[in-house]
């Protein structure tokens, strides 16, 4: 595949708060361009694609913001015949938000405007950024648009077992590992932590520290999700889950091949969700891979929103 052939990756964010109880989002005018669009931009080198939302938006907008759930991807092809692809969140702006956004117009965005769906729709120059609105519409009307996140990683990769002379708990991290520690460092803090929680083995500490070091978060570690106390059934694991969901508060959970699977069936249970596809892909992580579950906020049960699974 040549440069001229790969696809363009990009992302973008439907930025939304409640005026008068009903939902805004925000458009940007594009001053090259000569349009209106949702706001957006391409990934850098050494990015994850939610890494890429929340610094487009703060770039063209000025707003800091963080994730919420998914809103699927759009596809189109460009004038010079390459595909592009823009991958999609909601995140809700609140006052202090607004308050210390700074917002000047430039050679890329002329203008920001906020605006119900019905006329946002009506305003914005390509149908799929209608098709994105629609599916923001739909979470919205649900009740699913205020959400947490439980967000499972898998250490990055480490030293060989077979070469490891000590414990298994302490064999580190490989050149490899320590990079893509770094990279999904960046796209996990996009999704606004609260909490992170790690395995006691050095390669899952290690994994999460450039995590710890970006959000000053403290990593709580714990054996109930270690591989050295694991165990068939996975009552330690379920019982830490519903205790994380009950706080409703977004937590990380980084842990080992074996023991994922386990967290990602307690998090489907606890909610009421039968195994899919997504669920499948969000429990089999190779060794740097992040999944994050989105549940909705402030409801009785827990309710599961979204799945999406990430690569370094």
């Amino acid at each position: 595949m040549t440069a001229t052939t790969t696809p363009v990756l990009a992302a973008g964010i439907v930025c939304w708060r409640v005026v008068d109880g009903k939902p805004r989002v925000l458009l940007v005018h594009r001053t090259v361009h000569k349009d209106v669009s949702l706001p957006k931009g391409k990934l850098d080198p050494g990015e994850t694609l939610p890494e890429t939302a929340v610094r487009e938006i703060f770039e063209e907008t000025g707003l800091r913001v963080d994730l919420g759930a998914p809103l699927g991807h759009v596809h189109y092809t460009l004038a010079n015949g390459r595909d592009k692809y823009v991958h999609y969140w909601s995140s809700e702006v609140n006052d202090h938000d607004l308050e210390r956004a700074k917002f000047t117009p430039n050679d890329e965005i002329s203008s920001l405007e906020w605006l119900p769906l019905s006329k946002a729709r009506k305003k914005v120059s390509y149908t799929h950024d209608v098709d994105v609105l629609d599916r923001f519409a739909a979470l919205y009307e649900a009740g699913n648009a205020r959400t947490f996140a439980m967000i499972a990683v898998r250490h990055g990769k480490a030293v060989p077992g077979e070469t490891w002379d000590g414990p298994d708990a302490t064999r580190p991290l490989m050149h490899r590992g320590s990079e893509q520690a770094a990279i999904i460092a960046g796209g996990i803090a996009a999704f606004a932590p609260e909490r992170i929680v790690s395995s006691t083995a050095a390669r899952c500490l290690a994994t999460i520290i450039p995590l710890a070091e970006r959000t000053e978060l403290v990593i709580k570690s714990t054996d109930d999700i270690s591989q050295d106390s694991y165990a068939g059934n996975g009552k330690a694991v379920t019982a830490l889950v519903e205790k994380r969901l009950k706080k409703q508060q977004s937590t990380v959970l980084c842990s080992h091949g074996p023991v994922l699977p386990q967290i990602i069936s307690a998090l489907a249970d606890a909610s009421h969700t039968k195994p899919d596809a997504q669920l499948r892909a969000a429990a089999l992580l190779n060794t740097g891979d992040f999944s994050v579950l989105h549940f909705a906020r402030d409801t009785k049960k827990p309710r599961l929103v979204a799945v999406e699974t990430h690569h370094p």
